[in-house]
Formats: structure tokens, C-alpha cells, sequence
């Protein structure tokens, strides 16, 4: 006999299962991040990221006619240009690697939505994410006109979505002043709000050929340790004309993803970065785990968390997944 008054488990079979799923990530939730590097019929493996790979623009439109195809609804870019200096001035000339590829994108499937990352690490020969003082530092102040010169090229280049990275205090106001008074007042900004000083970018760094020279980014990139900073932050970019903020790390960081869910209404990224992808594609490769069920169980627990965008390089194949 069943005992008096224990409330039943519901008995699921796969039906009832896919019915009463409380969280379901959408192929529209994804956004598939990519490396454009300069030059020409490109397409380089990257060691650190198995089946990743960095494209030179020229690559760039059957690419993304294969990702429009897949009903993946946005790109996010980074940029690889062949000359660095000390002020980044490669992130901002019209001919500049992510202006070509916004260009041969646009042109080969106007659909996909293009979000260009904001920042000088990958452009400046020192590999920090702003300009440098005279003591060595990192210039919060003078980094911000350059950072908003590069978003107005961007945005000129056909950018839907411009998305600072950087982490310096005020940059999200001056764009959004360069952009409005320069007719693109359309476009939004997705912030970088919330971006921890974390280990699991090593892979992105020697993919994009990002680590700093010297030093460390803990200066202006937060202590993994804090929330109560994040909350700070997420709502300072809000009240700068962020219309979207992000959090990154994505899966060391559910908390945080939890908590600005419920505190801001503003749609909130998570992106589950370089490190992440590496440690399940390396236990994958070795037969500890199964990579897809891996795949849709760590973006469900993302998603789940509060995410309504997820930057993940597992994109593609979750939309093979998911379809």
C-alpha cells in the first residue's frame, strides 16, 4: 500500500518530461562568438578550443550564411588585425579587420545579427584592455575616446549590437553619446557589465593573441570573490544607457547570473567563455563525459539561471541539438 497522505512523484516518460520542463533553452537564446583574423583564405585551427577556428573576412560569407541557416540569430566578433601598437589604433580604421568582416557579412546574410566586442586587448602590443600612462598604468579617462572612436567605426562598418568589454568606468555613457550624436541611436549596447578577473579566459587569450604583456587585468576586471560589486556594476552600465548587460564568466557565476535576473529587468547575456568549452571538450575528448548531453545540460543550467542571451562557441551544435 501506498503510506497515507505521502505526496506522489510524478512518473515521468518522455513525453510527460518534455511537457512540464520548467527551462528550455531556444536556438534564439544563442549567440556563436568568432575570431577574424587579417588576411586571406584563413581558416586556422585553434589548439586551445578543438573546433574552433580563427577566419580571415574572405571566409566570413559562406560561414555566415551556415550560421543564418541554423536559425542562430546573432554573431558576437573579435578581432585579429596583423599590426598592434601601444594605443590600438587598428581597432578603429575604416579597413580594420572587424569593419571587413561587418561589411562581407552584412552583404552575405543580412539576417545575422553582428555584435562587435569593444576593446583594445587584441589591438595594442602591451595586450591590456586600455591605454597605458606614463607610470604604466592603465588610463581609465584616456581610454574612453578611443573606445568610443572604435564603436562609431563599428557601427558605420554595419554593426547591429555594439558590446564593450573592457571594464572601464564610463564607457558605456560615451559610446552611447558618440553613437546618438552620430545618427545610430538605434543601435544598442550590450555591456560587459559583470566581468570577473577570471582564469577561464586562457584559451580566448591565446586564441586571440590577447594576454598581457605584463601585469594582470585585476585592476579593472572584478574580484571573483564579490556579488555585491556586481550589482554595483550591472546598475551603473544601466543608468550609463546600457540596454543589455552580461555577465562572464558564465557557469562559475550562476549566483550572480540569479541575482541580477531578479534585480534588473534589463535582458541579461551569460557567456560561457573559452575555459569553459575547453573543460568539457578535453573530458569529452577523453571519454569521461558525453558531449552533448554535457552541451545542453551546462546551457540549461545557464539559461536556467536567468540568462536570456548565451555567447557559448557550442552555438552550432546546439542548434543541430536543440532543432
Amino acid at each position: 500500500m501506498f503510506p497515507e497522505n505521502r505526496p506522489r512523484r510524478l512518473r515521468r516518460t518522455d513525453t510527460i518530461r518534455r511537457m512540464v520542463r520548467e527551462t528550455r533553452v531556444h536556438v534564439d537564446n544563442l549567440v556563436y562568438p568568432l575570431f577574424i583574423k587579417e588576411g586571406s583564405s584563413l581558416k586556422e585551427p585553434i589548439d586551445t578550443m578543438p573546433g574552433q577556428f580563427r577566419y580571415s573576412p574572405d571566409m566570413l560569407p559562406k560561414l555566415a550564411k551556415q550560421i543564418a541557416a541554423q536559425n542562430i540569430p546573432a554573431i558576437l566578433l573579435f578581432g585579429i588585425p596583423r599590426k598592434k601598437d601601444a594605443t590600438g589604433t587598428s581597432a578603429h580604421q575604416k579597413d580594420g579587420v572587424v569593419q571587413q568582416a561587418l561589411r562581407r557579412i552584412k552583404d552575405a546574410a543580412p539576417e545575422l545579427m553582428a555584435i562587435t566586442d569593444v576593446c583594445l586587448c587584441e589591438y595594442t602590443d602591451h595586450g591590456h584592455c586600455g591605454i597605458l600612462d606614463d607610470k604604466g598604468q592603465v588610463s581609465n579617462d584616456d581610454t574612453l575616446e578611443v573606445l568610443s572612436t572604435v564603436a562609431l567605426s563599428h557601427a558605420k562598418a554595419g554593426a547591429d549590437i555594439i558590446a564593450p568589454s573592457d571594464m572601464m568606468d564610463g564607457r558605456v555613457g560615451i559610446i552611447r553619446e558618440s553613437l546618438d550624436e552620430n545618427g545610430f541611436e538605434h543601435i544598442p549596447i550590450l555591456s560587459y557589465a559583470v566581468k570577473y578577473a577570471s582564469t577561464f579566459y586562457g584559451p580566448f587569450r591565446e586564441a586571440a593573441g590577447s594576454a598581457p604583456s605584463f601585469g594582470d587585468r585585476k585592476g579593472y576586471q572584478m574580484d571573483p570573490a564579490n556579488v555585491r560589486e556586481a550589482m554595483r556594476e550591472a546598475a551603473y552600465d544601466i543608468e550609463e544607457g546600457a540596454d543589455m548587460i552580461m555577465v562572464k564568466p558564465a557557469l562559475p557565476y550562476l549566483d550572480v547570473i540569479r541575482l541580477i535576473a531578479d534585480e534588473f529587468d534589463s535582458p541579461l547575456a551569460a557567456y560561457q567563455v573559452s575555459g569553459e568549452y575547453a573543460m568539457i571538450k578535453a573530458a569529452c575528448e577523453r571519454g569521461w563525459l558525453s558531449e552533448d548531453a554535457c552541451i545542453l545540460e551546462s546551457v540549461t543550467a545557464i539559461r536556467r539561471a536567468g540568462a536570456d542571451i548565451i555567447i557559448s562557441y557550442f552555438a552550432p551544435r546546439l542548434a543541430e541539438l536543440l532543432a
